[in-house]
């Protein structure tokens, strides 16, 4: 009898007009879980205003859409006596078993399809994460808050055809060693934690980290293979923006996003090539670390972006690799602005072939330490054939900047740069080419949430 009055709930919730909540929301944390409970493909369960507290997670099956009133108005909560445990923290991360799928505020069931979730705010402080989801397809996440979760905003498994757009995540992640909040060392969690994700698109969403403490040090996207995914116009304010160091990523598009962290994208030896060529590509983006981008990839694209550092903070290489496999290629970085890096450009650890630095416009100025190290640092043992810098304009201000840290780099193809104040240009051969120097055309976009920052050339405004 309970389950039939419960039935009605949801018939009258998916029978009004969106946004006539006094008739057709639930409006109590028992009407919502039974709502759930008897929901089927194509009904909508909206929430009223309030906060929701919930003893056990919501599981949606497929083709349910739930919807709040707005992310300042309708609160989902764990209740105050619901605790998960953290001896299972961090989680196996790669695989489900030991993974406690019941610790999330809300849970998918397996294999769901077109399930779409919006305007409301999930908090989970005691929780490890907001929504948790094993192989979804047509999922779409929009107009969440997510705030205050142990280990991971988001976390799926197996997600394709998918959206998440839209949202806010406030502290949603922290740092964990087995039992151990806050340790330094420990695996880090992510806003978005996605393991095994094609044909996915990430837009228009807000990270911050408000809370200093270790835990909550948190990745803004953390994924594991990603194919034919695109992240975009994200606003990303901690330290590692994204991290995606896995095995046959293929078509991934980073672009017009404000990064104030690390794109971390590794792989052992560069990782496969796929067949279209590409692995990563990286353009029309706002950096703001003077560690920007962690290597070695092979079959990636760098291209229109602002590197825009402060010179106090020259802490970091633009471009990192720190491995030991030798890696084949190929890369190229082209026609970006680069505005007062730290310790230089491109600094790779492993032998790295098939790069090509052409048509950026590099100034650099005095730093804090002062950085006095070459701007490009490579292993002696790459075939330097393969390794061009031409047609770039490199100006240092104030202090001079050799453009090579290694005798055997000047093997290099080093050709048509424009060069000031750089101290090793006397033993660059740099022959001239009838070609212009520098950016092909002016460095002009709109980047971060909804665009809210234009670059105009060296200059990142508010609004369009």
């Amino acid at each position: 009898m309970y389950r039939c009055r419960m039935a009605l709930v949801v018939l009258c919730a998916i029978s009004f007009p969106l946004g006539l909540h006094a008739a057709g929301s639930v409006k109590t944390p028992a009407e919502l879980i039974a709502a759930v409970s008897v929901a089927t493909e194509g009904d909508t369960i909206r929430i009223d205003e309030g906060r929701f507290e919930l003893p056990e997670p919501l599981e949606l099956p497929s083709g349910v859409t739930l919807q709040g009133a707005g992310v300042d108005k309708t609160i989902l909560a764990p209740t105050k006596d619901r605790t998960a445990p953290t001896i299972s923290l961090p989680d196996p991360e790669m695989k489900l078993e030991g993974l406690d799928t019941g610790a999330y505020l809300i849970r998918l069931q397996r294999d769901s399809r077109g399930v779409k979730i919006s305007d409301l705010t999930l908090q989970g402080s005691q929780l490890h994460g907001a929504i948790f989801a094993w192989y979804p397809r047509d999922l779409e996440l929009s107009g969440l808050r997510v705030q205050e979760t142990m280990w991971s905003g988001v976390r799926t498994f197996g997600m394709k055809n998918s959206k998440i757009h839209g949202c806010e995540f406030i502290d949603a992640g922290g740092r964990w060693e087995k039992g151990k909040p806050g340790t330094k060392g420990g695996i880090t969690g992510g806003a978005i934690f996605a393991i095994w994700m094609a044909d996915c698109e990430v837009f228009d969403n807000r990270f911050l980290r408000t809370r200093p403490q270790r835990e909550h040090e948190f990745y803004g996207i953390k994924v594991r293979q990603a194919k034919r995914c695109r992240f975009h116009h994200n606003t990303i304010e901690v330290n590692f923006s994204l991290e995606l160091p896995f095995e046959n990523d293929e078509d991934v598009e980073i672009d017009h996003n404000v990064l104030h962290g690390t794109v971390s994208i590794p792989k052992h030896a560069g990782g496969p090539v796929p067949e279209s060529g590409r692995t990563f590509h990286i353009h029309h983006n706002w950096f703001r670390d003077s560690y920007s981008i962690e290597f070695v990839r092979n079959g990636v694209e760098i291209d229109h972006n602002l590197f825009d550092f402060d010179p106090l903070k020259d802490h970091g290489n633009l471009i990192s690799g720190f491995g030991k496999a030798a890696a084949k290629g190929p890369a190229v970085f082209h026609n970006n602005l680069v505005n007062n890096p730290g310790r230089g450009i491109i600094w790779i650890n492993e032998v790295f072939d098939q790069l090509v630095v052409r048509n950026n416009h590099i100034v650099t100025r005095t730093t804090a330490t002062p950085r006095i190290e070459g701007l490009f640092g490579f292993n002696p043992q790459c075939d330097f054939s393969t390794i061009a810098i031409k047609d770039n304009v490199i100006e240092c201000i104030g202090t001079p900047r050799p453009l090579l840290r290694s005798a055997e780099s000047y093997q290099a193809t080093i050709e048509n740069n424009r060069l000031q104040n750089v101290s090793d240009a006397e033993k660059l051969k740099n022959p001239k080419a009838n070609r212009e120097a520098g950016l092909e055309a002016p460095l002009q976009f709109s980047c971060g949430v909804k665009g809210e920052r234009t670059v105009d050339g060296w200059q990142a405004k508010t609004g369009r």
